[in-house]
């Protein structure tokens, strides 16, 4: 019994295989937040320990924090050092 499915047939299929994915996946997503909550933090023994040191970047972000100061530089038309705090006049 070879029937064909139309065009509407399957468009309400899909629509109907869509709500139902969405409503299963609204259901376990509770499930699923709950299980994450309840599971230690167990540290990887097997990690090299890096001491805590904060990462120093790569070459492009130096080079990409360089280009920015000289256009800060460019934009003031004054060196990025801090001028000095003004003295009061002598009287």
């Amino acid at each position: 019994m070879s029937e064909n499915v139309s065009r509407r047939k399957m468009l309400s299929l899909l629509g109907l295989g869509a709500t139902l994915g969405f409503a299963v996946s609204g259901l376990l997503e509770p499930l699923a937040a709950q299980a994450q909550e309840t599971t230690p933090v167990v540290p990887n023994p097997t990690a090299p320990d890096t001491g805590g040191a904060p990462a120093t970047g790569t070459k492009g972000m130096s080079r990409r924090k360089g280009r920015r100061e000289h256009r800060r530089k460019r934009r003031t038309g004054k060196p990025a050092t801090t001028a000095p705090a003004p003295t009061a006049p002598a009287q």
